[in-house]
């Protein structure tokens, strides 16, 4: 039975979707992040904010809330040429793949994750990756995550699960989970409270708005990440007969 995990916290809405996922399973659960020199670094101050709103709303999840790992991961940042990385425009490349694709970013940031769950005896790795409501990015394929399970657990010689709980869903159903989550907290009203935690305090934004408030949050509204994050909410407000959360 798997009792301790390793989230990777962007501090997203989707990473923190999966870490509220991880504090309804897991009894031990850390946090850990990359600075590759990414254009959106204030991601960097926001996981640091949403961790502390979780820790403040969520009382029964802040009990299993234990360290934050920020490791420093500037040769990333040196070996790509991205939209992520540089000042670049958005816009598909002649291979297909958006230019926001960073070659190599999930295969590293899982092999180091897996380095520090090996070192503090943490069974799961949990990754928000997905291959429904996504940008065509290979290492987010379920075959990517099951090769680098097979090789990481091989190669470390301890079983390592990575646990993908977004894989087969869109943004819209995110949303939904996010609200389930919260309303199984223990907290009153906590669906209403995670989402809006979400919207308030999760950064998605390539470009590192934090200037324009929207519905679903804070961005751009224009980029790739803004836009996606957007229907995903629209989406999900009409199931629930446009109804906000209070």
């Amino acid at each position: 039975m798997h009792t301790t995990a390793l989230v990777l916290f962007s501090g997203g809405q989707d990473s923190t979707t999966c870490l509220a996922q991880a504090l309804s399973k897991y009894q031990r659960v850390e946090t850990i992040a990359f600075d590759y020199r990414q254009r959106h670094s204030v991601e960097l101050q926001a996981r640091l904010k949403v961790l502390s709103e979780i820790r403040a709303q969520f009382p029964q999840w802040a009990s299993r809330l234990d360290e934050d790992h920020l490791l420093d991961l500037a040769v990333l940042g040196q070996v790509s040429e991205t939209s992520l990385t540089r000042d670049t425009a958005f816009k598909m490349e002649a291979s297909g793949l958006p230019s926001t694709f960073v070659p190599g970013r999930n295969l590293l940031f899982l092999t180091l994750a897996a380095a520090l769950a090996y070192r503090r005896d943490l069974q799961v790795i949990v990754t928000g990756v997905c291959e429904t409501d996504f940008s065509g990015y290979p290492d987010c394929r379920d075959d990517t995550m099951k090769a680098m399970q097979l090789a990481l657990s091989l190669g470390m010689d301890r079983h390592f699960l990575i646990d993908t709980p977004l894989m087969w869903i869109d943004k819209a159903a995110t949303w939904q989970m996010a609200h389930d989550l919260g309303e199984r907290s223990g907290v009153d009203r906590g669906g209403d409270a995670l989402v809006n935690l979400i919207i308030e305090h999760t950064h998605t934004c390539y470009l590192g708005d934090r200037v324009h408030r929207h519905a679903w949050g804070w961005g751009c509204g224009s980029c790739p990440a803004c836009e996606l994050r957007a229907r995903g909410y629209a989406r999900w407000l009409e199931t629930r007969g446009g109804i906000a959360p209070a």
